[in-house]
């Protein structure tokens, strides 16, 4: 083994996050990067990459396991075994009360390891090392006894068992081989393959899993032969075999002529229902995924129970995990895309699949207009936050200098640097005449700044491939391993769910969580899709023009009417008239206008105060650490800044909605009646402020943060004096990209938050407080509530206007 401690470019855009867990990445086939990632604490030297030569990492092939003290790594090869032992973050410091704003990674100390001895690694003495003769799938566990257990599928079938002793005790390797001669034919009523114990092709195991049950360890199969095998391995039998072509509807026959090759399986145990495998069966444009549960009876009798079947259109399965009451999956679509999925797999009466954002990719062009510096628009672009991940701008970098610099002591602003002179200086290393009209020299500066941008875009795309999917059992955080980084999923706000979901997913007014009257759920439906009709006939040009005019401070009333001027001398397609017809479905207009608005209102949901509660001080300390990290105010601000968008665009769309509304009021409402005057004094002007607060939001998630002159420094903790705020700072990584909503999340905010969620809650051993979903979600929404440019009396308000008066202070990138 071959470790590189910190490999990884210290230049980091936060993208690349994971809850005080490690994340694994294979870059090649003897490859494998771990990072450890805290959203509580700065992690200090927490990436580092193990290279095993000539050893192919196998499929399962890497588990993280943690006991009291300590947190173990298991990796299995083509032609080894390994076993990493570090220290449990928990017992890395002499007091639990740690109030240090940077800690050492349980990786710190890795290099004082001698990865070769026997108690870290074992040669399989079984092998050959081709990629033909590497077993096809693996699993590993630690036992009861400490033991490191790894299970390998033979690609001549069978599957070898190789044990470790304890980490802390002597002992040696024992291998067994668990073969089909051994079952208790007793128990499954069939005849093996082979009496003698030699294993048919049509056995090997393509997907393994493990669970430890009591005295026992299972070890499930999931075989090219479709079917699924149980193993004892204490007893070392095979109890149980299914046909998984039984739970098919139709086609078995086609199906069972061909081999399976693309076949998962995932396991989820819980006190309350056991033991649920969920097997998913690849197969061309019918694959499904069959959710069973294990059911024991007497003399180790072993069946398994049907519970649900889930049907999917999307072809390549990356990963997909099994849940307590979800199936949660994510794919690659045939543009080579990420799609994920999750279906509640006993209660999905229609058999849809939920819908999740993800995240677009960077565009593929990028216009420059003509009165435009083509320099400064594709450095905005690059440089803007939630485009490009550091290490795409890097490798890029590398590969446009032809060299192999690390950049590694770079901090944002130099990395931006290092791109201009290096694309500029290629530019003029391309020039042989002396002299060029202005308008061929930006020509070739959009030739080769596209370029550049092209070579980000490709490494991005490879950074963003999805490898795993993984569930917190004890958080109910969801997150994707991809290449480069790790991407968080987020609950959505019922709001932003209406106006993102297709119409598809938008079938019944149960899909209507804003509204609990089943006629005003309806009419809601319908003026969100009517809003997506706007949205989708709105020419970027129109698109631009509101946008700019909220820039310049205009009237969005006056722009919204004319846009909708323009769409209506333009509507070649009649999709005016679509929307029209659309209408008329709503029954209330004005009271599904007013229901859409009051959700977007973050004022009106706004605390003003909270009951404050003593706490102990170990309380108290955890508090104060909680979701500090740089990581952490990342993550939460790219949140604000995703949702800020989405509100933009939902209230853009309204403003234009109910311009239309009134051009037609008299065939829609009474004339001169309440509803006609309500639209024009109340509800249009209470959206065109949603809409100038919310792209105020969006500014300011967007705007990077820059160094500030020490006389204006100075001035500013005067100002805070008299604001009552703190000057106290958190040390960030000068590396990062930070934005004015982290900074003021992470100064002035986030103590705030968390003692408002807290104030009124018995936080001591209370683990359910650290739910994801509704702890994200509360975080999300006092932070937006103390942004939002309404309240006079919210610091970030005073913050932001100081920040726009003092125009050296902020740059926009």
């Amino acid at each position: 083994l071959i470790c590189e401690e910190n490999f990884s470019p210290r230049i980091r855009k936060p993208s690349s996050i994971k809850l005080c867990l490690l994340s694994s990445r294979s870059t090649s086939g003897d490859m494998v990067q771990f990072v450890e990632q805290s959203l509580d604490t700065n992690l200090l030297n927490n990436a580092v990459r193990l290279h095993i030569p000539n050893c192919l990492l196998l499929p399962g092939g890497v588990s993280i396991q943690e006991t009291l003290n300590n947190v173990i790594i298991l990796i299995v090869t083509s032609q080894s075994v390994h076993r990493l032992v570090l220290p449990h973050p928990t017992h890395m410091y002499r007091s639990d009360l740690v109030t240090e704003l940077q800690m050492q990674s349980i990786f710190t100390d890795i290099g004082k390891l001698n990865l070769n001895e026997p108690a870290h690694s074992y040669v399989l003495p079984f092998v050959q090392g081709t990629p033909a003769t590497a077993p096809s799938a693996s699993a590993a566990w630690i036992s009861h006894q400490g033991e490191a257990v790894f299970t390998l599928a033979s690609p001549s079938g069978g599957i070898t068992v190789v044990t470790l002793p304890a980490h802390d005790q002597d002992g040696t390797v024992s291998i067994l081989e668990l073969k089909q001669s051994s079952m208790m034919q007793r128990l499954a009523g069939w005849m093996p393959t082979a009496i003698r114990g030699d294993q048919s092709i049509s056995d090997l195991a393509i997907s393994l899993a493990v669970h430890q049950l009591e005295d026992d360890t299972f070890i499930f199969a999931l075989c090219q032969d479709h079917k699924l095998r149980m193993w004892s391995f204490k007893h070392q039998m095979c109890l149980l075999v299914t046909d998984m072509l039984d739970y098919m509807p139709a086609g078995r026959g086609e199906v069972k002529a061909s081999p399976a090759q693309a076949h998962k399986l995932r396991l989820f145990f819980s006190s309350s229902i056991g033991l649920c495998l969920a097997i998913y069966l690849a197969v061309p444009k019918r694959s499904q995924f069959c959710v069973l549960q294990l059911v024991a009876s007497e003399n180790n009798r072993y069946s398994l129970d049907h519970i649900s079947t889930q049907f999917t259109t999307q072809e390549t399965l990356v990963d997909f995990v099994l849940t307590a009451s979800d199936i949660w999956a994510v794919w690659l679509d045939n543009d080579n895309q990420t799609v994920v999925k999750y279906i509640s797999f006993e209660h999905s009466t229609a058999g849809m699949w939920n819908q999740v954002f993800v995240q677009p990719s960077p565009e593929e062009e990028v216009h420059v207009g003509e009165d435009q510096d083509p320099r400064e628009v594709y450095l905005d672009v690059l440089f803007s936050p939630l485009r490009f991940t550091a290490s795409a701008i890097i490798k890029a970098l590398q590969i446009y200098k032809r060299g192999t610099e690390r950049y590694s002591d770079l901090s944002w602003e130099e990395l931006k640097k290092e791109v201009t002179v290096t694309v500029e200086n290629e530019l003029q290393g391309s020039v042989t005449e002396y002299e060029f009209c202005q308008e061929d020299y930006r020509l070739l500066q959009v030739e080769f700044w596209s370029k550049f941008y092209a070579c980000c875009l490709q490494y991005q795309d490879v950074l963003s491939t999805p490898l795993a999917l993984h569930i917190s059992p004890a958080t109910a955080m969801v997150c994707v391993l991809k290449k480069g980084f790790v991407s968080f999923l987020l609950p959505c706000f019922a709001v932003d769910h209406l106006y993102l979901s297709s119409d598809e997913y938008l079938f019944s007014e149960e899909e209507t969580p804003i509204a609990e009257d089943s006629n005003l759920s309806r009419d809601v439906l319908q003026l969100i899709q009517c809003l997506r009709m706007v949205s989708e006939s709105l020419p970027e040009d129109m698109a631009y023009e509101m946008d700019k005019a909220l820039e310049d401070l205009l009237s969005p009333e006056k722009v919204s009417e004319k846009v909708l001027e323009g769409l209506l001398a333009n509507d070649n397609e009649n999709v005016i008239q679509d929307i029209l017809n659309k209408l008329q479905d709503i029954s209330n207009p004005t009271v599904a206008i007013n229901t859409l608005l009051r959700e977007l209102d973050l004022e009106a949901d706004a605390e003003t105060e909270s009951r404050p509660t003593a706490h102990p001080l170990r309380v108290r300390i955890s508090l104060s650490q909680l979701y500090g990290s740089s990581v952490a105010a990342s993550l939460i601000c790219q949140a604000v800044c995703q949702t800020a968008m989405t509100r933009t665009l939902l209230c853009r769309d309204l403003l234009i909605l109910q311009q239309l509304y009134l051009r037609i009021g008299d065939n829609v409402f009474v004339p001169g009646g309440a509803q006609l005057l309500q639209l024009q004094q109340d509800l249009i002007p209470r959206c065109s402020s949603l809409l100038c607060s919310y792209h105020l939001l969006k500014q300011m998630s967007l705007t990077l943060s820059s160094s500030v002159p020490l006389d204006i420094l100075n001035a500013d903790l005067q100002h805070l004096s008299v604001l009552e705020l703190s000057d106290s700072t958190i040390p960030t990584s000068m590396l990062n990209p930070q934005t004015v909503v982290e900074l003021f999340y992470q100064n002035v905010a986030r103590k705030a938050i968390m003692s408002q969620i807290f104030s009124q809650q018995d936080v001591e051993g209370s683990q359910g407080m650290l739910h994801w979903p509704q702890m994200i979600s509360s975080v999300l929404t006092l932070l937006c509530q103390f942004l939002y440019p309404f309240d006079m009396q919210y610091a970030g308000h005073q913050c932001w206007h100081d920040t726009k008066s003092t125009s050296s202070r902020y740059q926009y990138e």
